[in-house]
C-alpha cells in the first residue's frame, strides 16, 4: 500500500489517553516520514503533546459546543486527507468529525461504537477483546497496511521544566509523588488512607509530594489529604504545569494515583506507578509498560457489584459505584510500595 500523503488524527481527550496516541504517532511517522500528520485535540491535552514534532495541531475547545466544531473545520480550511483515524466514539467526537473531509475514515469496531460512529466511518478496526486501550489504539494503523509493534513516547519535556523539577526535588532522596484525585470522584480513594500511606514513606526516609491541578476538586482533597498526614509533605498542588509534571516524573522514582491521567504520564517516562484500581481494570486502563506495583480490586468489585469475577462482564466495564474503592486497603498500598522500593533498590 503506497505511504498515504495525508493522516487526521481525531482523538480530543483525555490526558492518559492522548498518551496513548502519542505511540501511533511514532508508528506512522517511522513508517510514512513523508505523510503528513494533523491531530485534532482538546485545549488542556495539547498542552502535553502539542510539541511533537513532525506533527501540526488544531484545538478543539470542548465547551464552545458546535461553534467549536466549526472553528476545527475552518482551521482545516477545507483540506481533503487521504485518512482519518477517528479514534473517540462520543456523540460530540463524532459530530466533531463531520467537520473533516477524509476518503477513508477508519473507526472502532461494532462492539466498541457508540453514539452514532458507525454513521460518520467507512472502515473499522479489527475486532478484538482483552486489549489495553493504547493498543486498541494503536490498531488504528491496520486498516492503512501497518503494525504497531514498538511502543515509543518520547514526549518533549522542555530543558527549563527538568530545571523546575530540580529545584523542587533536589538531590537524590528518594521521592514519592502522590496524585491523589481523579476526575471521575467514585475512583478516588479515602484521604486517611493517602495519609497514612504517605506517612509510611516519610518514615522510610522517602520524600513525600504532593500533586495535581488547579481545580476545586483537586483543592479540595489535597486539603483533606494533608489534614490527616502526621507528616506534612511538599504541597505542588496547583502550582505546576503538565510539562513540569512530566519532569517531576521523569525524577521520582514512584507514583501513587488512582486511574487516571498522571498515571500514563508517569508510565511514558517510566516512574513506577502504584495505581489504585477497583473500579477500572488495569489489564484495559492500568499503566501500560508495568503493572506489577498496581492494587487490583478490580475481579473483587466485580463479585461485589455484580455477583460475577470480571471475566464474566464485558471487557472494558466500569464499576463505579459508591464505596468501590473502600476494597483497597491500606495495607494493600503499602505492601506494593515496599515490593517496588525493594525493585528498584530504595528498599
Amino acid at each position: 500500500m503506497p505511504a498515504p500523503s495525508s493522516i487526521c488524527l481525531l482523538r480530543t481527550s483525555a490526558i492518559g489517553d492522548v498518551t496513548h496516541v502519542v505511540p501511533l504517532v511514532r508508528t506512522l511517522q517511522k513508517a510514512w516520514p513523508q505523510t503528513e500528520l494533523t491531530w485534532i485535540v482538546g485545549k488542556l491535552e495539547r498542552r502535553l503533546v502539542g510539541d511533537l514534532p513532525g506533527v501540526s495541531f488544531v484545538t478543539f475547545d470542548k465547551g464552545a459546543g458546535l461553534a467549536g466544531m466549526r472553528a476545527v473545520g475552518e482551521a482545516l480550511g477545507g483540506q481533503r486527507f487521504d485518512a482519518l483515524l477517528q479514534m473517540q466514539v462520543a456523540l460530540r467526537s463524532n459530530l466533531l468529525s463531520l467537520f473533516i473531509k477524509a476518503r477513508q475514515r477508519v473507526g472502532y469496531d461494532k462492539a466498541r461504537a457508540k453514539d452514532g460512529h458507525g454513521l460518520v466511518i467507512n472502515e473499522r478496526i479489527p475486532a478484538r477483546t482483552g486489549e489495553h486501550v493504547l493498543e486498541a489504539i494503536g490498531s488504528f494503523c491496520e486498516p492503512l497496511g501497518l503494525k504497531q509493534t514498538d511502543v515509543r513516547w518520547d514526549i518533549p519535556v522542555p530543558e527549563e521544566a527538568h530545571a523546575w523539577a530540580a529545584e523542587q526535588l533536589p538531590g537524590d532522596t528518594p521521592t514519592l509523588l502522590v496524585s491523589p484525585t481523579s476526575s471521575h470522584v467514585l475512583r478516588n480513594w479515602r484521604p486517611e488512607r493517602y495519609a497514612t500511606v504517605m506517612d509510611h514513606a516519610s518514615a522510610r526516609g522517602w520524600r513525600v509530594v504532593l500533586v495535581g491541578g488547579p481545580s476545586a476538586l483537586e483543592r479540595s482533597m489535597a486539603d483533606a489529604v494533608i489534614a490527616a498526614c502526621r507528616h506534612a509533605p511538599l504541597d505542588l498542588t496547583g502550582k505546576d504545569t503538565l510539562k513540569q509534571l512530566m519532569a517531576m516524573l521523569a525524577r521520582a522514582p514512584m507514583l501513587l494515583t488512582p486511574d487516571s491521567g498522571p498515571m500514563h504520564m508517569a508510565n511514558t517516562v517510566g516512574c513506577k506507578v502504584l495505581g489504585l484500581h477497583a473500579p477500572s481494570n488495569p489489564d484495559r486502563s492500568g499503566p501500560y509498560s508495568d503493572r506489577r506495583w498496581c492494587v487490583n480490586k478490580y475481579d473483587e468489585a466485580s463479585r461485589k457489584c455484580f455477583g460475577k469475577p470480571a471475566s464474566e462482564i464485558p471487557w472494558g466495564s466500569k464499576i463505579e459505584k459508591p464505596g468501590v474503592m473502600d476494597l483497597i486497603g491500606v495495607d494493600d498500598v503499602i505492601d506494593r510500595f515496599e515490593a517496588c522500593a525493594r525493585y528498584l533498590g530504595l528498599g
